[in-house]
């Protein structure tokens, strides 16, 4: 584990991400966090944001109890808030909000209003600040991840392929689709710290075909690197087959059996990395409460995808699975954008 000190290096990157959103001195912030949000965090945007000038002030909510029958990990979908009024109003007033909530308020039932209200969100994902600082803003990675965005949002079909045997179909009319660099600073908005991503959400019946993860792919619910194959058999937009005869498959089988729901075994979302700084191998260096696996999301050229709730199609569900996917070909109308593993130069 690494040690838990503050340092000015990680103050100076919680510095530069805030003036990437648009913080300015005098600004109110609101950071929100629960009781068993990582305290350095919570710490280095408060001293952060007051080496800016901004006024902050802290909302803190107790962490509720799992009522789940599993554990829940990287789901997106904070439930500190509880739906509670005072605090969803202050949030509204506060102008940004710093989420250090364990989850994140990406999928949060609450999200919506605050962000209806004006407020902008920047969802600091739960990991040790060593490797936030790594991926600091990068003007760069905006202008291609907006690129991207804009491509899958016209797009009207993908097709993912690979050699361990992946043959996914997806329709993408009007799937909504949300491009991730890194920080907000637009009115209304949301966005994670690391970032590097494009993900869409499909429509219902819409996603159909065969999806294998191979040795080396990553489950980041479980946050581990597959050592044997898993392969999935999807029809409107269900897993219907999960085959494997590893202690990979077997305890895929297990998590999403032990929802007791089908919606569990649906598709939340699809897309694919586009970060350079992101290590593939990044998992790998840190103990398991020192990461949240945001940079291996976002790993260049990967194909995230991932099944549990997607709003866009009518389904809502805790269980969730987070797959990155290395070595694969995506392809958008026939354009390749990644071609095995390798995110191809179509963005600028």
């Amino acid at each position: 584990m690494l040690a838990d000190r503050i340092e000015a290096k990680w103050i100076d990157a919680f510095c530069e991400i805030f003036e990437r959103c648009a913080v300015k001195a005098g600004d109110t912030a609101a950071i929100l966090s629960e009781t068993q949000s990582r305290a350095l965090n919570v710490h280095l945007a408060e001293l952060a944001l007051l080496r800016m000038g901004a006024r902050p002030f802290h909302v803190v909510m107790p962490t509720p109890r799992n009522r789940n029958i599993v554990p829940v990990r990287s789901t997106g979908a904070s439930e500190a808030i509880h739906r509670l009024g005072p605090v969803i109003s202050a949030l509204q007033q506060a102008g940004f909000v710093v989420d250090c909530t364990i989850e994140g308020l990406m999928h949060a039932v609450e999200t919506p209003e605050i962000l209806k209200a004006g407020a902008r969100i920047l969802v600091i994902s739960n990991e040790h600040p060593e490797a936030l600082e790594r991926m600091v803003p990068d003007l760069a990675l905006e202008k291609r991840v907006r690129a991207a965005a804009k491509m899958l949002r016209g797009t009207k079909r993908m097709r993912v392929t690979s050699k361990a045997g992946t043959a996914l179909d997806v329709d993408m009319v009007g799937a909504s689709t949300v491009g991730v660099w890194g920080w907000t600073d637009k009115p209304g908005t949301l966005a994670h710290w690391p970032g590097g991503i494009v993900v869409s959400f499909p429509k219902r019946e819409t996603i159909n075909g065969t999806l294998v993860m191979a040795p080396g792919d990553i489950n980041l619910t479980f946050k581990r690197y597959l050592t044997s194959p898993v392969k999935l058999t999807l029809k409107d937009d269900y897993v219907v087959e999960l085959e494997g005869e590893g202690t990979d498959a077997a305890m895929m089988r297990a998590y999403l059996a032990a929802w007791g729901d089908r919606e569990a075994y649906a598709v939340s979302h699809v897309g694919f990395g586009m970060n350079p700084a992101a290590r593939y191998e990044a998992l790998s260096m840190y103990d398991q409460r020192d990461t949240n696996g945001t940079e291996i999301r976002a790993v260049s050229g990967n194909f995230l995808f991932s099944t549990g709730a997607n709003e866009f199609a009518g389904r809502y569900t805790a269980g969730h699975f987070d797959l990155p996917m290395m070595g694969t070909t995506i392809e958008l109308d026939g354009v390749p954008v990644v071609r095995e593993g390798v995110l191809q130069d179509v963005f600028g």
